[in-house]
C-alpha cells in the first residue's frame, strides 16, 4: 500500500473514529474507549508503517505481521482491516452480530483476514508475537513483529514470563506497544493495581524502551515507530510506551474509564458524530 500523507492519515483518523462509534452503537454493545484513544496507532502501522498484504494467508512470510493482545479493541482493527483493503467496509454492519466474522473479540474460526489470532483473554498476544519473530528469524524472513497490548494487561503474570524470555533469546524483530491510557475496566490502573514505572520495568528486563508521550498525535507516532525500527536487530526486543487518552476525539468520552465498555445511546452518537468528519464515507 502506497503511505499516505499526514493529512490524510488525520482524515483516516477521523473516519476510523466514526466506524467505532456506528459500530457499537448499531448494537448497543462494545469498547470504545481504547479503540478511540489507540486510533492514530493503528493508523500509523497500517496505513504507512507496515509491510503487509491484504491479499490475506496464515503464514504471513515476506510481510510484517501484527497482532492484538487486548482483544476489546477490535471494532478499531476491523476498521481499518477494512480500510485497508482486507475486506469490504459493508461487512462492518455485522460486528458482534450471530454468526458475524467481525465477533466481539477476534475469533479465528469464521476466517476473517488479517486476523491470525483468537485475542481477550488478556496476557497472550505477546507469547504469540514472540513465536512468530522466532519463525521468520528460523525462515530468515527479515520483516517484522508488532503487537498490541494494554497497561491494564501488565497485571498478567503470562506477560513478565514473555517478557524474560524474549530478552533471553534475543528476539530483536518485535516491536510491542501498551497502550499506556492508565485507565481499565474497573478504573485507573493505579488504584486497581499499580504499574509503577513501566519503563523501568521493561529497560530492567533487557528490552529496548521508547516513550511516546503524545499518542494521540500522528506525527510523533510515526516519529516512535520509526526509532523503534531504528532499534530492531540489535540484539533486544523493543517495546513502546504509548501515552494515549481513553475516548480520545470525543469530548464527553475522553479520558476516564466509564466509556471502557458502555455504547452510546442515539443523542450520544449524534453528539460524538458531530465532532469526526466524515472523510471516506460512512459504510
Amino acid at each position: 500500500m502506497e503511505k499516505k500523507s499526514i493529512d490524510q492519515l488525520k482524515k483516516i483518523c477521523s473516519q476510523v473514529r466514526r466506524d467505532c462509534l456506528r459500530m457499537v452503537h448499531a448494537v448497543q454493545s462494545g469498547h470504545p474507549g481504547a479503540a478511540l484513544g489507540l486510533t492514530e496507532y493503528f493508523v500509523a502501522l497500517y496505513f504507512y508503517e507496515m509491510e503487509h498484504n491484504s491479499n490475506f494467508n496464515m503464514d504471513g512470510q515476506g510481510e510484517d505481521l501484527f497482532f492484538l493482545s487486548n482483544g476489546h479493541v477490535s471494532a478499531l482493527w476491523y476498521s481499518v482491516l477494512s480500510r485497508t483493503g482486507y475486506f469490504s467496509t459493508e461487512e462492518l454492519k455485522t460486528f458482534r452480530k450471530i454468526s458475524s466474522r467481525l465477533q466481539g473479540h477476534p475469533a479465528t474460526e469464521e476466517g476473517l483476514p488479517g486476523v491470525r489470532i483468537a485475542s481477550g483473554s488478556l496476557g497472550q498476544g505477546l507469547s504469540v508475537a514472540i513465536g512468530a519473530a522466532q519463525t521468520k528469524k528460523l525462515n530468515k524472513d527479515n520483516h517484522l513483529v508488532y503487537v498490541m497490548m494494554g497497561d491494564g494487561e501488565q497485571q498478567e503474570g503470562q506477560v513478565w514470563e514473555a517478557a524474560m524470555y524474549a530478552a533471553h533469546h534475543k528476539v530483536d524483530n518485535l516491536i510491542a506497544a501498551i497502550d499506556y491510557n492508565g485507565q481499565q475496566i474497573d478504573g485507573p490502573t493505579e488504584k486497581v493495581m499499580d504499574l509503577k514505572n513501566l519503563h523501568a520495568k521493561y529497560e530492567a528486563f533487557g528490552w529496548e524502551v521508547i516513550d511516546i508521550k503524545k499518542g494521540n498525535d500522528i506525527e510523533e507516532v510515526l516519529k516512535g515507530l520509526e526509532k523503534a525500527k531504528s532499534l530492531t536487530g540489535k540484539g533486544k526486543p523493543v517495546v513502546i510506551l504509548l501515552y494515549t487518552e481513553m475516548g480520545y476525539g470525543v469530548d464527553f468520552m475522553v479520558g476516564t474509564h466509564k466509556w471502557h465498555g458502555v455504547a452510546p445511546n442515539d443523542e450520544q452518537l449524534e453528539n460524538a458524530l458531530g465532532q469526526l468528519e466524515e472523510t471516506l464515507g460512512d459504510y
